[in-house]
């Protein structure tokens, strides 16, 4: 067994169903590799969908389930690869659809540069009229090693022990990883043809409030790793946020001092740079008006929001973090 895939899922058997599909038109001979999905969720729903599409096909699959409460997909990861026969594990989501050469070209990145690890090319398609959840999921292209395509040897798994439990959404445990491999001497090269499509899911209205929640796992991920953290992650820290929590700091004290020319400059700037972050957001995205209208009343919601998950991760992890 060459190669086992890992797909960690929750509640999602449809999506899972296409990513299945997906793998079932790999160029890798079926026999050279295996499928371990990991459901965190337990659900009926899904053990169906991986029973229906394994007698199906002629690839070997297994069905991992994480317990209640749901473990994280850091922790089902972990329990993918450590069940997994294959040398080289690949990762990927359950909302994912992996190019039908995929595995055979992770493979041969891995080979021909006699490397530990890959990060595979992603590609999020938008529409012609994205909205700002769009482009913010469309940064995964950017990133330099995510979870919904890469592929590790076994061994540097072993070494580093995996991936850390503690982050139980779906953010920044490919960092962790990444560092972890990083620091230990590990190479990771780019498998820029082993690619894998990434197509936003669609969601709900304000769903940029409930996302800021995930920054607390910022703070770990810089607790255990300040330097890397410096290096790839902290350029892109929220600045605006924190100027528009000053102005309302000074708009607040300006009312605490009965003074209307500080109350005033205080709003004055609020409303200047609360417009900035707006623009910000609404640039190359849609003029729909309900999209307008979300991002509107979502940057006001956003700044302290985001500061206060921050604040509570360092709080969390006990560590200084901003």
């Amino acid at each position: 067994m060459r190669c086992s895939v890992v797909i960690p899922t929750y509640e999602r058997p449809a999506l899972l169903e296409r990513t299945l599909d997906a793998l079932a038109v790999q160029t890798l001979a079926h026999d050279e590799f295996e499928v371990i999905v990991c459901d965190d969720a337990a659900t009926d729903a899904t053990r169906e969908v991986v029973d229906r599409w394994r007698g199906a096909h002629d690839i070997a699959v297994a069905y991992i389930t994480g317990g209640t409460p749901a473990r994280g997909p850091a922790a089902m990861r972990n329990a993918g690869w450590r069940a997994a026969r294959g040398e080289v594990i690949a990762f990927t989501d359950d909302d994912t659809i992996p190019d039908p050469d995929w595995l055979r070209q992770g493979l041969v990145a891995l080979e021909s540069d006699a490397s530990d690890a890959a990060s595979g090319s992603l590609f999020v398609p938008l529409p012609d009229d994205p909205t700002d959840y769009d482009r913010d999921v469309a940064r995964l292209e950017r990133a330099g090693f995510v979870t919904a395509n890469c592929f590790c040897r076994r061994r540097a798994l072993e070494c580093v022990r995996g991936f850390d439990p503690r982050f139980r959404v779906a953010w920044r445990e490919d960092s962790d990883l990444y560092f972890k491999l990083i620091e230990h001497g590990f190479e990771v090269v780019h498998a820029i043809n082993a690619i894998v499509v990434h197509p936003v899911r669609p969601a709900p209205w304000g769903v940029s409030l409930r996302a800021e929640a995930k920054h607390v796992f910022d703070a770990l991920l810089y607790k255990k790793h300040p330097e890397l953290y410096d290096r790839f992650i902290r350029p892109d820290r929220p600045l605006l946020y924190y100027a528009i929590l000053a102005t309302l700091g000074i708009t607040v004290t300006g009312v605490a001092l009965d003074s209307s020319p500080v109350t005033l400059a205080g709003i004055g700037a609020w409303l200047g740079l609360t417009a900035m972050l707006i623009a910000r957001r609404l640039h190359e995205t849609s003029r729909r008006t309900p999209h307008v209208i979300e991002v509107i009343v979502t940057s006001i919601v956003v700044p302290p929001l985001a500061v206060y998950h921050r604040i509570r991760g360092g709080i969390t992890f006990r560590v200084a973090f901003w």
